[in-house]
């Protein structure tokens, strides 16, 4: 930003004065409401704001006079005396001042310099008409367009006249208009364009004064003044005071007024505001104000921030529901060097509880507590040390992620987010790990909270859930390693675990262990481009207790027995790659129909695998997916095919004035193998250095299928019954689709269709040739327009999802009744704009129960923004059955750098 745009964007704060001075009779009428109100009304507070004393006294009509005050006559101001001069602080003496002008003048050691004067000194710069500099001192006096430009704040401060030392930094300036955090650029060509400034922050801090006294180098004492964050020429906001106290980081006064669109608002004993973005206060925030339906009222809520250092902070809440209670909330938040951070959220609430029309007494009271950190051990700097040698080294660090939940019902009934409300599992995991060349042996802990069924009072249902732990797990799992010089290649994944599990009926008697080793061994071969990999694999598991075999076609809860259990397999495996398929459709009809080169490729896939020795399945209890190991013989076959497009040679890369990204010169993934060559293209440039594009997928599809030739798994499935899931069919399909033996697995599709970079869809199915249906049917689709970053354009965005599942069976968890597998749901997404771009904005969502024909949840959510201040309102909607069905208003008011008003969180925003 240069100094003419700095001078516009100062010179604003003068006409939004004169504007005020024009609507002086309204503007008296308001001032007195507006005083009344805010008197009254001491919680609608800043987030700058601390706690003050109420005073139900007036400001002094000074005030009130110096708001709309735009004279530049120094009488109306009381005695100079009033104002302190700046106190010499002594500085070194000697060094080099560089002196610009028409005309100088000497007289002893004064010099006196006239017409267009530039004075330099360390990183401090003076520019007036006239200004008379004493050499020995290092005073300054400047008449006349006055402007001085640098420091340690990155000032800039333009005057009518003043003065000011070189040496020490202080001064006192007449009829001021100035800014802090103008950064600019060292001298490289003529001005303005090659020292053009640049706010070192989006929101900086701007004044105006009648007189502006600097104490030092970062500090200064404004005098009928006003204060803003707005760089704009007419600001949506500013504080007046008589008197403003700023340093490096912050401004602070007393009896000030806030004006917002040229009105004055707001009058407030003391406030501050921050002169440097990157120094956080503490503060009260700005009320949360809320409008839901009769089963939680309305809200009204508070919170406290507090920030204990640099790196941490804390905020501390509370909301109160007028139809249910109060619910507590905090915050903590740490981020440490390179990946180390620390988070934790809580909420509780104690409810009231509430009866709906024609029902029974409800009560959704609970708690939900979520931590996560991580902590870095032993970091790598593989910048410093190569890949080679950071990848020996390793690393070690230290990951939680723990959440603890009281009450499903409450997350359901009181979670501001869909996907959270509606999550029937709680996964916690601390863990500890040392990676180095390849190898990794962590130590773990985790707990599993799965929720198959709520408990209802209409109709009566009690809870049902499934609690599995891991306390502590040992684990040591290595990459593929060379043996030698023989070919081979090796791995291993093996653990030592101490296992629990609870569910109704059931409960494994204190801690199970288990002891499991999974080593293997391969041999690639590549002949002709054709890539077959053979492996050999072996597995022992030792259980120190097991369970008793289920009688068949009865479905019940397991019953554990006090026998080990040894389970040891043979694995081999054989995985063939031929040759891929290719075609480049460089001429002809889809040339002249795309406009652009064609590649398809086709790429076969076979694997056979065979499993013996897991005779024992029925007696194994289940805690996770090393349990559902099993027998099995079988093949899978499949085929891939991806249509490449690439623009032809009188196409460019990009539009006008964009450049080529990665994808686009490199190809897909950047691979090798995707590129289409031509004559003169190597390292993706053409002979006369110019980027060349390259492919872009266009068209992915792939179709996959297993058969069994064991159709029983050895004993895994017999008979007919639940879903049951084994190991080979949850990594092929990730549906459980096992109700009986069977030879053949569902026929899976996963088609995708990327026509540019702005355009996505998806379609997903799994059809089943034996129960003749699809078991699983989605579509997903995504399309925008335009940049979000790009705040001159207009921006488009819509998505929309179906989802169809149909289980061949009612499922069960070792004898538990699990949600329903038969449905179909979809979503929809469509929105203008961006909530932080300049103008309007909208965006709406939906969630739709196509079974029931219900609205599950939707959201309608628009929002304004003028220069430096926004509102956005929100129309929310959730209907989960008997747990809730509410609706409710959110609203959010926003100004640059001061904070927000409302309750329309960011992570709640619908764009």
């Amino acid at each position: 930003m240069n100094n003419r745009n700095v001078r516009r964007c100062v010179s604003g704060l003068r006409d939004g004065a004169a504007a005020k001075a024009r609507a002086a009779s309204l503007a008296r009428l308001l001032r007195s409401a507006c005083f009344f109100i805010s008197i009254t009304a001491p919680a609608a507070s800043f987030a700058h704001l601390g706690a003050q004393q109420v005073t139900t006294l007036a400001p002094p009509a000074s005030i009130a006079q110096s708001a709309g005050a735009e004279s530049s006559d120094v009488s109306v101001l009381p005695e100079a005396a009033e104002y302190p001069d700046a106190i010499p602080v002594p500085q070194d003496k000697g060094e080099l001042v560089n002196l610009e002008y028409d005309t100088l003048k000497q007289q002893g050691n004064v010099d006196t310099l006239d017409g267009h004067v530039t004075i330099t000194y360390r990183d401090h710069t003076l520019h007036a008409d006239h200004i008379e500099y004493d050499n020995d001192t290092g005073d300054a006096t400047l008449t006349g367009h006055v402007v001085v430009d640098g420091g340690e704040n990155s000032e800039h401060i333009e005057a009518s006249h003043g003065t000011f030392n070189m040496r020490t930094e202080t001064g006192r300036f007449y009829d001021v208009t100035g800014s802090v955090g103008l950064k600019r650029p060292p001298k490289v060509g003529p001005e303005p364009a090659a020292r053009r400034g640049v706010y070192a922050n989006s929101n900086p801090f701007l004044f105006t004064g009648k007189i502006l006294v600097k104490t030092g180098p970062r500090g200064y004492e404004i005098y009928q003044g006003t204060f803003t964050s707005c760089q704009l020429p007419h600001p949506d906001w500013l504080l007046s005071a008589d008197k403003i106290n700023a340093d490096g980081t912050k401004a602070h006064a007393g009896n000030s007024i806030f004006h917002l669109m040229g009105l004055p608002l707001l009058w407030l004993p003391y406030v501050t505001h921050p002169v440097d973005a990157s120094d956080r206060q503490s503060g009260i925030l700005i009320p949360d104000i809320g409008f839901n339906s009769a089963s939680k009222g309305d809200t009204i809520g508070e919170q406290i921030y507090w920030a204990i250092n640099r790196s941490t902070d804390l905020t501390v809440g509370t909301i109160y529901y007028s139809a249910r209670g109060w619910e507590r909330t905090a915050a903590f938040r740490y981020r440490g060097l390179g990946q180390d951070f620390a988070k934790a959220n809580y909420s509780a609430l104690q409810d009231r509880g509430y009866t709906p029309s024609g029902g029974t007494y409800i009560n959704q009271s609970g708690t939900d507590a979520l931590f996560s950190g991580r902590k870095d051990l032993i970091p790598v700097d593989e910048s410093a040390m190569g890949d080679a040698a950071a990848e020996q080294q390793g690393q070690a660090r230290m990951v939680a992620d723990v959440e603890y939940l009281s009450s499903y019902p409450y997350r359901e009934a009181f979670s501001s987010s869909f996907n959270q409300a509606v999550s029937s599992d709680v996964v916690s995991t601390i863990y500890g790990i040392r990676e180095w060349d390849g190898m990794a042996a962590s130590l773990e802990g985790d707990r599993y909270q799965g929720e198959k069924r709520i408990a209802t009072t209409v109709p009566l249902q009690t809870e049902e859930q499934v609690r599995i732990f891991h306390a502590p797990s040992l684990e040591f799992t290595t990459t593929d390693h060379a043996l030698g010089t023989t070919g081979l290649e090796w791995n291993v994944d093996s653990s030592v675990t101490a296992l629990k599990r609870t569910q109704p009926g059931f409960a494994t008697g204190g801690m199970v262990e288990r002891l499991d080793v999974h080593p293997e061994l391969i041999y690639p071969l590549h002949f002709d481009g054709w890539n077959l990999q053979p492996s050999v694999a072996g597995r022992e598991t030792f259980y120190s207790r097991s369970r008793l075999p289920t009688v068949p076609g009865v479905a019940g809860p397991p019953v554990e027995s006090l026998a080990p259990l040894n389970r040891a397999d043979l694995e081999v495996e054989l995985d063939l790659r031929p040759p891929v398929l290719e075609r480049t459709f460089d001429s002809g009809f889809l040339r002249r129909l795309l406009r652009q080169d064609v590649k398809h490729t086709i790429e076969p896939e076979l694997t056979y695998r065979y499993v013996t020795g897991i005779d024992n399945f029925p007696d194994i209890l289940r805690f996770d997916v090393v349990d559902v190991a099993s027998n099995t013989n079988e093949v899978e076959y499949g085929v891939t095919q991806r249509l490449f497009l690439r623009r032809t040679g009188n196409q460019p890369c990009s539009p006008a004035g964009a450049a080529a990204d990665a994808t686009e010169i490199l190809g897909s993934a950047g691979k090798q193998e995707d590129a289409i060559e031509a004559p003169g293209e190597a390292a993706g440039r053409t002979e006369d250095g110019q980027p060349v594009c390259g492919n872009r997928e266009w068209i992915s599809w792939r179709v996959a299928q297993k058969y069994f030739f064991d159709s029983h798994f050895g004993g895994a499935v017999e008979g007919t019954g639940p879903r049951g899931i084994l190991d080979t069919t949850l990594n092929f399909s990730g549906i459980s689709f096992l109700t009986g033996p069977r030879d053949l697995s569902p026929l899976i599709s996963r088609l995708r269709v990327r026509t540019s970079e702005k355009t996505d869809f998806e379609w997903d199915f799994d059809y089943d040739p034996i129960a003749g249906k699809f078991t699983a049917n989605n579509v997903y689709g995504d399309v925008h327009w335009g940049d979000p970053t790009d705040q001159s354009r207009k921006y488009f965005s819509a998505g929309f999802g179906f989802a169809r599942l149909n289980a061949p069976a009612r499922s069960y968890v070792e004898g538990v009744l699990s949600s329903v597998a038969n449905f179909s749901q979809m979503r929809v997404l469509a929105g203008y704009g961006k909530p932080t771009r300049p103008g309007f904005s909208a965006a709406a969502s939906a969630g739709i129960d196509l079974d029931l024909g219900t609205v599950q949840y939707g959201a309608i959510q628009t929002s304004y923004n003028w220069n430096c201040c926004g509102v956005s309102v929100e129309y929310r909607k959730y209907e989960l059955g008997t747990a809730r069905n509410d609706n409710g208003y959110k609203f959010n008011f926003t100004l640059a750098n001061i904070g927000s008003a409302g309750n329309l969180r960011h992570a709640e925003q619908v764009f």
